[in-house]
């Protein structure tokens, strides 16, 4: 603030003082915070960064003579109607709650022109947690930018310093609660940040499953305050996947890791699981906000995990992570089987044998071989002809689909058929039982029958 600006308030604050109006400084009710004193020890002991500590103080203390200075001037904070449910057939209780972030909204222009506003967004810009915080105090959208996201986070500061007050006085015990709040969360110990991602299909006979750092199973029940719509899929309770972490990335990486769990589950077991469309994220223990996760499909069938299966799910799920493949026919045949599992069955069809023929028949379809080799793979010597004889119906059926002429019963059998094959030969090479050079592999075997 303009010392012109600061000297026309305290005329102003005068002449309040003349008229007899009871207005009382905000700082002399404020003990100053000195070194040494009680307040500044603890202080200092929620507060990491001293130097941060410092300009929110002087911030809080500036801001609370400019908002005192409003209310002097006659500006008075409006108050609104809360509904508290006072419990089963009983009458809703309202009570009257002050609209401080309503007022320190309205003068904000004023805020930013304060000559601490400028240094304390400086110090609060790039540091970890600003998420955290911002989602702590219910706000939904998180700035993109550092600059403004530490511009969101001085104001959220201010309204929680004043939070239901109607007269700007500035305390200790306001400003340690407040400090020690942005403190808690700038400096998050692990699981400050927890992300549930619903997932369809799967039922846990235990409480928790867990399967890597930061990264578990749970029921619905085992967590608190779950969101009905994470916890349930209007016909059955789902599973979810659990993500943990300190960091404001936990959030943006949940997703992939529970897409990774449902590609290892998808490969466990014949039973195509599915990731909700939304997952919800809190941070020390606040609201839960939800965000889209872009997946899709609905489950097919339903994967028990009993307790004596556990230690096997959680290897072979860390086995599988391991040796994903990032590029090449293999991770191209892994992206089409993903995409059939959550496709109907005419189109999985299709994608099934897309995924078939980049792994065993780089030939082309007019050679004819797709069908012994599959054969050769995934069936013992007296069974290969006859599942070379259902892919070779399948090639066909698949063109009868693009006429226009095909589906059905026999379709989606068929359909079936053709994905577990793909998935037990992805799992085998995966898992390493078999060589990723699948068609010298099924050559091998066909060479060595005949």
């Amino acid at each position: 603030m303009r010392l012109v600006d600061r000297a026309e308030r305290l005329v102003g604050v005068d002449r309040e003082l003349a008229r007899g109006r009871a207005f009382v400084h905000p700082l002399t009710r404020f003990r100053p915070v000195v070194a040494g004193g009680a307040a500044d020890v603890a202080n200092q002991a929620l507060m990491r960064d001293r130097e941060l500590l410092a300009a929110l103080r002087t911030f809080a203390e500036e801001a609370c003579w400019t908002l005192s200075a409003e209310t002097a001037e006659g500006a008075e904070v409006s108050f609104d109607i809360i509904g508290e449910p006072s419990g089963r057939d009983r009458p809703t209780l309202y009570c009257y709650r002050a609209d401080t972030e309503g007022f320190i909204a309205d003068r904000v222009r004023d805020l930013v022109r304060l000559e601490t506003w400028q240094p304390t967004v400086q110090l609060l810009s790039g540091k970890a947690g600003l998420d955290a915080y911002l989602r702590a105090r219910g706000h939904t959208r998180v700035p993109v930018s550092d600059r403004e996201r530490a511009e969101a986070v001085l104001r959220a500061f201010l309204e929680r310093l004043f939070e239901n007050a109607t007269e700007f006085v500035l305390s200790d015990e306001r400003l340690t609660r407040a400090t020690s709040e942005l403190d808690a969360l700038l400096t998050a110990s692990r699981a400050d940040v927890e992300v549930v991602v619903p997932l369809l299909g799967v039922t846990l006979a235990s409480d928790e499953l867990a399967l890597a750092d930061g990264l578990a199973l749970i029921r619905p029940e085992a967590l608190d305050n779950v969101p009905e719509e994470a916890a349930w899929d209007g016909e059955h309770p789902n599973a979810l996947v659990y993500v943990t972490g300190s960091d404001d990335g936990v959030a943006g990486d949940a997703a992939n890791r529970a897409r990774r769990v449902v590609t290892a589950l998808r490969l466990y077991d014949s039973a195509r699981v599915a990731m909700g469309p939304a997952a919800w994220i809190r941070t020390a223990g606040g609201p839960w906000q939800v965000v889209a996760t872009g997946a899709g499909g609905r489950p097919d069938g339903t994967l028990v995990v009993a307790p004596d299966s556990e230690d096997e799910l959680r290897a072979f799920c860390n086995l599988v992570w391991r040796r994903i493949p990032h590029r090449g026919e293999l991770a191209w045949a892994l992206r089409r089987y993903e995409l059939g599992c959550e496709r109907p069955a005419a189109q999985r069809l299709t994608d099934h044998l897309i995924a078939l023929r980049a792994l065993l028949e780089p030939e082309g379809p007019a050679s004819g071989l797709l069908g012994d080799r599959v054969g050769a793979l995934c069936a013992p010597e007296h069974e290969r002809a006859a599942v070379a004889e259902r892919v070779t119906h399948a090639a066909a059926l698949e063109r009868a689909i693009i006429a226009g002429h095909g589906g059905g019963v026999g379709a989606v059998a068929l359909a079936n058929e053709l994905a577990e094959h793909l998935r037990a030969i992805l799992r085998d090479v995966l898992c390493g039982h078999l060589d990723a050079d699948l068609r010298s592999v099924a050559d091998e075997l066909l060479t060595t029958a005949a």
